[in-house]
């Protein structure tokens, strides 16, 4: 399939819709409202610092909504407004926070529901409003959607478009594309939709695997076991690791996605020699200018004095997941949840550690004077991070009261 032209030709269409329908000015009101907070933009002006008591909070230089996210939902609350009587659907969630998709199924927007591991889109039909989310929908989907004479409003974010390009010229030039990223999470999958041959590499550790393949041979049963769903129909590494292109998934760790980029530049150097290189390597950069701030904002905040970070996001959420990474790999004490809900009465949390279940901890505030790190995924909005804030202000207060 040529997916270039079909999405241009999609774009075309009376029934698509990529930029809102003039009611920006009141869903901005609404927004603000809903999702943001006084008190966190005092602590913005007071050098991202506030105490009360004995509990001294340090922000984030850069954290919660982008740009991207921000632009997403409102479009979604445009939807509404502008089709206030159809039957309005989301592909998956509009973003990783579950505040935010709560608020939108209480809009009377439905969720695609995945039944088997497949999405059911039989409850959609002709006529119905589709939004696609900021980390955007396969190809398959999409037309899907528009075979069913869907409207589709599409609020996939540039930086992702950006990637789906890069992609494209891979397949252009038959390249294989190396995605670093994670292969269920829903941009990845979008992505690799938009590639002609592909691989997913979720980190350092399997660019590695992938490099060694390449300069020393290996069992390609071996290999495609190891990468097993992870790579495009009929993928065979003999052949298809020659001619190699470097994408990401947006949210992966930035520091990360260089290490890789310049990994596989090297052993395609080796490989093949300077004068050929170019023939058989090429990468653009596609890490997301927002992913980058949130992950350097991160990586001076564990610099600093802290006791214990909370790390706030969907916990499904992959940059949310990297900025605790961070916060670990520093050694700190740190907690990543959804919501305030998960700050319990008795000195309690609820907290997902690392590639582990949700679990309990107990006296996770120390006593006395405690200074506490705090951070929010790109899909968090700062209403959140202000009622977490309160509770650890509150839950603090009550402990020294007992």
């Amino acid at each position: 399939m040529d997916t270039k032209a079909f999405k241009r030709s999609l774009q075309q269409s009376n029934n698509y819709h990529r930029k809102g329908f003039g009611h920006e000015n009141e869903v901005m009101g609404t927004m603000n409202t809903e999702y943001q907070s006084s008190l966190i933009q005092k602590i913005r002006e007071n050098n991202y610092q506030w105490q009360e008591g004995d509990v001294t909070i340090k922000l984030a230089e850069a954290f919660g909504f982008c740009w991207g996210v921000e632009r997403a939902v409102a479009m979604a609350y445009e939807t509404r407004q502008h089709f206030p009587q159809e039957k309005i659907w989301i592909t998956n969630e509009i973003i990783h926070n579950p505040s935010v998709n709560q608020r939108l199924l209480e809009m009377n927007v439905g969720f695609i529901e995945v039944v088997n591991g497949n999405k059911n889109f039989s409850v959609v039909e002709t006529g119905d409003v589709v939004i696609l989310p900021a980390f955007g929908a396969s190809v398959t989907e999409m037309q899907l959607l528009n075979d069913k004479g869907c409207t589709i409003v599409d609020t996939t974010c540039p930086w992702v478009s950006k990637v789906w390009n890069s992609v494209e010229k891979h397949k252009k030039k038959d390249y294989t594309s190396i995605i670093h990223g994670k292969y269920r999470h829903e941009e990845t999958v979008a992505t690799s939709s938009f590639a002609g041959t592909y691989l997913v590499v979720l980190n350092f550790k399997e660019a590695q695997y992938v490099c060694d393949y390449i300069l020393n041979g290996g069992n390609k049963d071996e290999f495609l076991e190891k990468f097993k769903n992870a790579h495009s129909e009929g993928f065979e590494p003999d052949k298809d690791l020659m001619r190699l292109g470097i994408a990401n998934q947006t949210t992966m760790l930035k520091s990360e996605t260089e290490q890789i980029g310049k990994l596989f530049e090297t052993t395609m150097l080796k490989k093949y020699g300077p004068t050929e290189l170019n023939e058989h390597f090429m990468s653009f950069n596609t890490i997301c200018d927002a992913t980058q701030e949130r992950q350097d904002a991160m990586l001076n905040l564990v610099k600093e004095d802290v006791d214990l970070m909370v790390v706030i996001g969907g916990f499904n959420s992959s940059n949310t997941t990297h900025l605790q990474e961070i916060s670990i790999e520093k050694g700190i004490d740190s907690y990543h949840i959804d919501s305030e809900k998960r700050i319990l009465p008795g000195n309690k949390i609820e907290h997902k550690p690392l590639e582990k279940e949700i679990k309990t901890k107990e006296n996770w505030l120390p006593d006395g004077k405690i200074i506490v790190g705090v951070t929010s995924g790109a899909s968090t909005p700062d209403k959140v991070v202000e009622a977490v804030i309160k509770c650890i202000f509150e839950e603090k207060k009550a402990n020294i009261l007992v």
